[in-house]
């Protein structure tokens, strides 16, 4: 039975569609609230770990000590080789936690868009199952350099970097995890709510969500499409 670490910054972000795959393989999930003080356990005995988005910065360690840990315990996933996946807050963890710079964009990136696959995501047995373009919720202001040997595999006109692979460690910008329900939560949180106000303009909460409900099979087909695809190349090979 593979048993999964599911790193989580905020209830309202759980790994949705990628939650689903899991259960549906029969694996175990422990799930770690961080930003409720839950504590991180030992890496050993995990099969792999997956990490998810948050109001946080990677850079917010003196406001979220907790932070260093989460990073040294990625950085080890990621150097023995536990298959790691991180979404949104949890691929500019990987990025820092592997030595790479996470800084603020030029402008946020909010709502339902475009997303490229690379030459290489293209030929990614992970990335690769998905169309060479694809619809993304998007909902975040930071970016990351790549680190040191990783592969990109996606990018945006607004952020080159959408998703990238070291290893068995694989990290996504974009949500394809979300279903309406989440994403009215996530508006729902005043820290998110103030932010989805100040990109797209008071009131533009309506028609996200129903872009949402528009892409939902899609998002989530794609999504479920590439999680699988993650468990079968490197969490089942590992086991």
């Amino acid at each position: 039975m593979v048993r999964v670490l599911v790193l989580q910054h905020i209830a309202c972000e759980p790994p949705g569609a990628y939650e689903d795959v899991l259960l549906e393989r029969g694996a175990t999930i422990h799930r770690v609230e961080l930003d409720e003080g839950e504590p991180l356990p030992e890496l050993d005995g995990f099969d792999a770990v997956v990490a998810m988005g948050g109001p946080m910065s990677v850079n917010d360690e003196g406001e979220y000590p907790w932070l260093v840990d989460e990073k040294r315990l990625i950085r080890r996933a990621a150097e023995e080789g536990v298959p790691f996946w991180g979404a949104c807050l949890g691929v500019q963890l990987l990025a820092s936690a592997l030595g790479a710079r996470v800084y603020a964009g030029t402008e946020p990136e909010v709502g339902m868009l475009p997303v490229r696959l690379t030459a290489d995501g293209s030929a990614d047995p992970v990335l690769g199952t998905l169309p060479t373009e694809f619809t993304t919720l998007q909902w975040h202001g930071d970016t990351f350099d790549l680190p040191r040997g990783a592969v990109l595999l996606a990018g945006s006109l607004a952020y080159p970097s959408q998703a990238f692979r070291l290893g068995r460690a694989y990290g996504v910008q974009f949500h394809l995890e979300v279903s309406v329900a989440m994403a009215k939560e996530w508006a729902g949180v005043p820290a998110y709510g103030k932010y989805l106000d100040r990109v797209l303009g008071p009131g533009s909460l309506p028609r996200l969500i129903q872009d949402v409900a528009e892409h939902e099979p899609e998002l989530r087909d794609h999504g479920r499409r590439m999680f699988q695809a993650w468990i079968d190349t490197h969490v089942g090979a590992r086991t």
